[in-house]
């Protein structure tokens, strides 16, 4: 068996289609959505992250705003400016751009945001309404998975599904999103003994645990769907090889540039094991940045009742 990849590409660009359309139906309507991201401090990573958001924002005709802060924002002053794009009527959503640096706290900073506007799903009363089963704006990766398993024709109802990992942006809300899809869910970190034995019991397993290629082919279930979300630098040219073999195009990337991004998943043997398998990169991260977009969109509806 030869896993067939799952395109995170290839459906983000059919959705985005499919948005563009909405955002010239709000215009009809006389609705132009906003989208405010609060970049705190010059990590390079997360200017980049920004960057593509509001390249993002341009295609779609979605307006968008960045707001810069310095390295030594306080927590104070960081609420001071949330609050103020809270009362913006043009923004309809605001995304705090994560890590903050060490002195803020992240939960004061996530909980000063209004719910309607809080598109990454953070806020305590969106995980709230999240667990109940209640419409609300759910975090963008697990919210984009859920696209990808769907317009794969992935069964999940009545599958038996494994989730390795317990952040909150991904873990937590992950499994909530599958238990309501009526998957039989099962949540693993860590801490979790004989981690094997449970994911080969599975027929979807979501990695997002953040360690480069943990998943090998014997922890997986022959047929089964897996959904690599890890993002990992290597910087070692013979881990490459070690993961990917000697003829991989991956080696001409890293010798351009001294490292590449894998996932959580040993891609090289897990192919030959599962049915699907989504790649990294190309596969949950263009999910996530056209998730954020309907989320923009669908705060700016629900905000004014359309």
């Amino acid at each position: 068996m030869t896993a067939t990849f799952i395109s995170g590409t290839e459906i983000a660009a059919t959705i985005r289609n499919g948005l563009v359309a909405e955002v010239e139906r709000l215009r009809q309507q006389g609705v132009q959505p906003g989208l405010a991201v609060v970049l705190v401090g010059a990590n390079p990573a997360s200017a980049s992250y920004v960057k593509m958001k509001a390249h993002m924002c341009e295609r779609l005709g979605i307006a968008s705003r960045k707001l810069t802060l310095p390295e030594d924002t306080t927590t104070e002053q960081l609420i001071a400016r949330i609050e103020d794009l809270n009362d913006d009527d043009a923004i309809d959503g605001i995304l705090i751009q994560l890590p903050l640096p060490y002195q803020i706290d992240k939960h004061a900073a996530l909980e000063a945001l209004h719910p309607g506007k809080d598109v990454d799903g953070f806020h305590s009363a969106n995980i709230g309404s999240l667990v109940l089963g209640h419409e609300t704006l759910v975090a963008c990766t697990p919210l984009g998975i859920m696209e990808l398993l769907r317009r794969s024709g992935v069964r999940i109802d009545g599958a038996r599904a494994t989730v390795v990992g317990r952040s909150d942006d991904v873990g937590k809300p992950m499994a909530m999103l599958l238990m309501h899809a009526h998957a039989t869910v099962t949540i693993c970190h860590s801490h979790t003994d004989d981690l094997r034995s449970i994911t080969r019991e599975s027929d979807i397993v979501i990695a997002a645990i953040g360690q480069a290629a943990m998943l090998t082919g014997d922890f997986i279930k022959s047929g089964a769907v897996v959904v690599d979300v890890g993002s990992n630098q290597v910087l070692d040219r013979g881990e490459v090889v070690q993961l990917f073999g000697e003829e991989t195009p991956r080696l001409e990337s890293f010798d351009k540039s001294g490292y590449i991004w894998v996932g959580d998943v040993h891609e090289r043997e897990v192919v030959k094991v599962a049915s699907r398998l989504t790649p990294v990169p190309g596969g949950v991260g263009p999910m996530t940045i056209v998730m954020l977009m309907r989320n923009t969109l669908k705060a700016a509806r629900i905000r004014r009742k359309l």
